[in-house]
């Protein structure tokens, strides 16, 4: 059976301004009216669930149930080998309160040198994207990136634990690299590079039209 195509509107459903950033450049070729949950003043519901696949369908089923649009929600994170997959679905939470990255970055590196561990520090991004119908029929796909951790951090773009992952085959830490680098290999604009970017390669085959010229 092929997969429900999104045909005018849809709801991001996160509150997160890096990652609202994020989807909304890889929206924009497929002429869809985004709209963002914060923008529509709904809740952030507490993410409970213990994998990314579980918190991305909660967050758009939450938001579709309170917009009644179809609502389009991700699930991301670091997975460090040496710490036995943490922070994983935690990523955003060793941030503290406020998600501070610069403490998350902290706290990585220092239980890295708590458990002994020697690089190259083997890591991967995990991407779990949903969406999900107000008849709630849902869509679900995923994307991961391989590659290792550095420090100290290199770079000032993108957001979270960018600055200190380097991609298998890469110079450029996440933090180094334009948007149109991050979301697609040097010179073919059309292979996904980072685990957000593979993820919704996969959705927008399934269920986006490409605009026409």
């Amino acid at each position: 059976m092929s997969a429900r195509k999104i045909e005018d509107r849809l709801v991001i459903a996160s509150h997160n301004p890096g990652k609202l950033w994020e989807l909304r450049q890889l929206l924009g070729p497929h002429g869809v009216d985004a709209v963002s949950a914060g923008e529509l003043g709904l809740p952030e519901p507490e993410e409970t669930e213990t994998t990314f696949r579980g918190n991305a369908l909660l967050k758009a089923k939450a938001a579709s149930t309170a917009s009644n649009l179809p609502a389009f929600a991700d699930d991301s994170g670091l997975c460090v080998e040496a710490l036995d997959g943490a922070p994983g679905v935690y990523s955003a939470r060793w941030g503290g309160e406020h998600r501070d990255f610069c403490a998350a970055i902290a706290r990585v590196e220092r239980e890295l040198k708590e458990r002994g561990a020697e690089p190259p520090y083997r890591a991967y991004f995990i991407c779990a994207l949903a969406i999900v119908w107000p008849d709630g029929h849902v869509e679900e796909f995923e994307g991961r990136v391989d590659g290792a951790l550095i420090f100290p951090p290199r770079g000032t773009k993108g957001f979270g634990y960018d600055p200190i992952f380097l991609p298998d085959g890469l110079d450029k830490t996440f933090g180094e690299m334009m948007s149109a680098e991050k979301h697609a290999l040097p010179g073919d604009g059309s292979i996904a590079l980072s685990h957000r970017a593979r993820a919704f390669q996969a959705l927008a085959s399934a269920c986006l039209n490409l605009r026409q010229t």
